[in-house]
């Protein structure tokens, strides 16, 4: 990073600046994310009863934010350059972008191991991927400069890393957003669920009341609501239901409810305990 902030103010590359910008937010982005695993490995306390595993999904968030703000300051000061054209050093470009390169290969080697399905992993590898497109882009810039003399390759360039790392800011941001706002896991279907569940645990004739969840990208939460067949003891529905949700959703971690008669929570957004209480006031 300080190698291509230096090199970038010599040869007046703004591609060499916008890498080294991003390199910055890598700085801090690594080290949260860091954080974020190392204490997420703590266990649970009375006052954090799922203990620190949304710090991952949080730093993923704070990620993918930073690459936002780090996309536009590329574009406004691609705008200028188109503006106002700075002469640039082709051959100190050229050096300094394989320096860059050569780190970012290093780093996302490092990174490329890890858990894609861990959001705070995932948003690192973003970050460092996003590092080596600049160190490229500066490197073409840099030969097209050598080459052909034309400056305006570069700030050319850098909005096209600016584009593409808005496009992995979104998909990061959008992921984290939704499970800290207790999202339906991707992939799942609270219908899909209740039918399921219906179909295959013949303990239980009615399943309602039906929220899912996700702590990390890895972790999902089911709690709901079940009436069983008459002469099934409670203890021998929530078994049967939690056996189900593991083996068919892979959900380790289930609340169930067992009721006996109509559901007195209040319905749900979609109408499923509406429906249930209709269904049962009908005797079906």
């Amino acid at each position: 990073m300080v190698v291509e902030i230096a090199g970038g103010l010599i040869s007046g590359s703004l591609a060499l600046l916008a890498d080294a910008g991003h390199m910055l937010s890598d700085t801090a982005a690594l080290g949260f994310s860091w954080m974020a695993i190392h204490y997420g490995k703590r266990p649970a306390t009375v006052r954090l009863s799922y203990g620190y595993r949304r710090l991952e999904v949080l730093a993923a968030f704070v990620n993918g934010c930073a690459l936002f703000v780090i996309a536009a300051w590329i574009v406004i000061e691609a705008i200028g350059r188109f503006a106002a054209p700075v002469p640039v050093v082709g051959k100190t470009m050229l050096m300094v972008a394989f320096a860059g390169l050569a780190a970012n290969i290093a780093a996302f080697m490092v990174l490329h191991g890890g858990n894609r399905e861990n959001l705070n992993m995932r948003g690192a590898w973003l970050h460092v991927m996003g590092d080596m497109l600049g160190s490229v882009a500066a490197i073409v810039a840099a030969l097209v400069i050598l080459f052909t003399g034309w400056t305006p390759i570069d700030p050319i360039l850098s909005i096209v890393v600016a584009v593409i790392i808005l496009k992995s800011a979104w998909g990061i941001v959008k992921s984290s957003a939704h499970i800290l706002l207790e999202g339906t896991p991707v992939g799942f279907s609270l219908a899909d669920i209740k039918a399921d569940l219906e179909a295959h645990v013949p303990e239980i004739r009615d399943a309602h009341h039906i929220h899912a969840w996700s702590i990390t990208g890895e972790q999902h939460m089911v709690t709901l609501h079940v009436l069983p067949v008459a002469g099934v003891a409670a203890h021998d529905a929530v078994g049967a239901v939690k056996h189900r949700l593991a083996a068919r959703f892979s959900i380790a971690h289930a609340t169930v409810q067992v009721e006996q008669d109509i559901c007195l929570d209040k319905p749900d957004h979609d109408g499923a305990a509406a429906c249930c209480m209709e269904r049962r006031s009908e005797g079906k």
